[in-house]
């Protein structure tokens, strides 16, 4: 057997409290008229003094649903307007229908909205029209006025009432909407900031601790007095020179105010004091530093390309003290028309003396810092032509002349 289910039926609109007690004033205000004997015009087709109640008791019903049911509001408040007109007539209903035509623009839908003007201002047409033929005197366009008064002026003031609410929303929405995406590019900027403040830490601070640690263990692992004295005179260096770049960002994250002035950042300049703390004359795990600056003029870049290039240069040079096998450790700079090159080679192989962990962010940083100016960045083993690998990190940073003469 099929079964049959039974759909429940829709629930009828509840009545908003506000349009009830507008339902309940306006019919008690058209009941105190009536008792009072107070009517819009003389005897009509039904001028039975209770007639008038019918139209009013109905009206009132529509301000009911004024704002849940406005199209079914208007259509029966129509009839209860043209019934009204049968009558004596009460103030009272035609002061509730023009607050129904208000409502059913404010409170219809859009296509409601746009049409109920149109069709009220043809209504008021209509009846001036007819009624100058009719009556062919100036009360016709009397009646013709108070029609467009009850009916049309109320439609356009609720279309205009409705396009300032539409307005305020768009407006409120756009704000919304421009607030959402500054909180994401706050969001974006302090992820970025981020970034940026773990790179420099790392550069600033990896240099000087890999120096240290291997150092500090060539010193415990060698028993050679010379040796051991040069090992601590490097960890001295570098643990005053890793103290001061620590102290320099400390101060930049915690002084934000206008009167701070900023901090110098590390330049090319400052690259041979660089290569003397990695290992004054000879590491003790076997390599030597070769600073080999090949510019012409050694004048001002940009700030943005001599930061780039000296963390390149610091974090390749810390790579090879963790890393490199005995040999040269060569960092070569030379500059072009538009680009700035740096270059550092370091041996490949095993290591046999002590070595640091590495985390591998060191190669992520300096591919960052490339892609920030649009530059190149290569890292790999390379052969130097007579059959021994060589470990290579090179970079072009493009170089702004605009931006160079500027600096």
């Amino acid at each position: 057997m099929d079964e049959y289910v039974t759909l429940p039926r829709p629930a009828l609109p509840r009545p908003h409290r506000v349009d009830l007690l507008i339902a309940v004033c306006g019919l008690a205000g058209g009941l105190l008229l009536w008792s009072f004997g107070l009517y819009v015009t003389g005897d009509h087709v039904f001028g039975q003094r209770w007639a008038t109640l019918i139209p009013l008791t109905v009206m009132a019903g529509t301000e009911a649903l004024r704002r849940t049911a406005p199209r079914f509001a208007l259509i029966v408040a129509t009839l209860a307007i043209v019934g009204d007109q049968l009558t004596n007539g009460n103030l009272a209903t035609v002061l509730m229908f023009t607050d129904v035509v208000y409502a059913a623009v404010l409170y219809g839908t859009p296509a409601q909205a746009r049409r109920i003007p149109y069709v009220m201002g043809l209504i008021t047409v209509a009846t001036t029209v007819v009624c100058l033929v009719w009556w062919q005197n100036a009360i016709a366009l009397l009646v013709g006025a108070l029609t467009g008064m009850i009916s049309f002026l109320p439609a356009v003031t609720g279309s205009i009432v409705r396009n300032h609410r539409n307005a305020a929303e768009a407006a409120r929405l756009r704000a919304e909407q421009t607030a959402l995406l500054a909180e994401m590019d706050r969001a974006q900027a302090v992820v970025a900031e981020r970034a940026r403040m773990a790179r420099e830490l790392h550069d600033m601070v990896a240099n000087h601790l890999s120096a240290i640690a291997i150092h500090s263990t060539a010193a415990l692992s060698l028993d050679d007095p010379g040796t051991t004295r040069q090992a601590l005179t490097v960890i001295r260096e570098n643990s005053v020179a890793g103290l001061a770049e620590m102290r320099r960002l400390i101060g930049l994250l915690r002084d934000s105010g206008a009167e701070t002035e900023p901090a110098a950042a590390p330049t090319l300049a400052a690259l041979d004091a660089l290569v003397a703390q990695a290992g004054p004359n000879g590491d003790p795990a076997g390599l030597s530093f070769v600073l080999d600056d090949t510019r012409e003029s050694a004048g001002a870049l940009p700030a943005p390309v001599e930061l780039a290039a000296y963390r390149i240069v610091q974090e390749a040079l810390t790579n090879a003290l963790k890393h490199a096998a005995p040999g040269e450790v060569r960092i070569t700079l030379a500059q072009g028309p538009d680009a700035l090159s740096v270059e550092v080679t370091s041996p490949y192989g095993e290591r046999p003396g002590p070595t640091a962990p590495g985390s591998g962010a060191g190669l992520v940083g300096m591919r960052e810092r490339v892609a920030l100016l649009d530059g190149v960045f290569e890292a790999g083993p390379v052969s130097d032509g007579e059959g021994r690998k060589r470990w290579r990190v090179r970079a072009e940073l493009p170089v702004d002349r605009n931006e160079e003469d500027r600096t």
